[in-house]
């Protein structure tokens, strides 16, 4: 069992994906039958928004904040005051992502083009490190890797399926059947 955890909060962006799958799952199940192409796209990206920036976000904020020299380390890095920098990043797009859970179209397209840019910016750094230092560590070379280039991807299909199948809200901004 302490594999299974410290795999899951080792590769915590990974965790946080299967988590808002998950939830949509249970969001889907729920929902009234039949289920249509806008409420299957508004559960898995609302639930997008909540775990995968939302939580994951804010638990990189906890952990660059207040276990920076253990996340400098995972990461193959010599702690610094940028711990402090990253954490209060992440924050900012934990927040957003937040907000993002059952905001607009126009909230989540910011939130996902913001952790685009961070991201993508990471995993070139991740990229350099590998290439010029030869830095293999978990938290530079592995699964964080893959996921700081492929959620932002994901992100953005799933804007572009809901833009694609329109999105109709009730007052309680869950998608609703046409």
């Amino acid at each position: 069992m302490e594999t299974v955890i410290r795999f899951a909060l080792s590769n915590f962006t990974l965790t946080f994906v299967i988590i808002g799958l998950i939830a949509s799952l249970i969001a889907l199940i729920n929902a009234p039958k039949p289920l249509t192409a806008p409420v299957v796209v508004e559960a898995l990206l609302s639930y997008f928004m909540l775990f995968s920036i939302g939580v994951s976000f804010f638990y990189n904020f906890v952990m660059h904040s207040f276990f920076g020299e253990m996340a400098a380390s995972f990461i193959g890095w010599a702690d610094s005051p940028f711990q402090a920098e990253v954490g209060y990043a992440s924050l900012g797009f934990a927040l957003i992502g937040f907000l993002a859970f059952r905001g607009s179209f126009d909230m989540r397209l910011a939130a996902v083009v913001g952790i685009a840019a961070f991201l993508w910016g990471a995993a070139g750094g991740h990229i350099r490190e590998i290439i010029h230092e030869g830095n293999l560590a978990p938290g530079n070379a592995g699964v964080i890797l893959y996921t700081d280039i492929l959620l932002p991807v994901a992100g953005f299909v799933l804007l572009w399926l809901q833009h694609r199948f329109g999105r109709e809200v009730h007052d309680s901004g869950r998608a609703s059947l046409a």
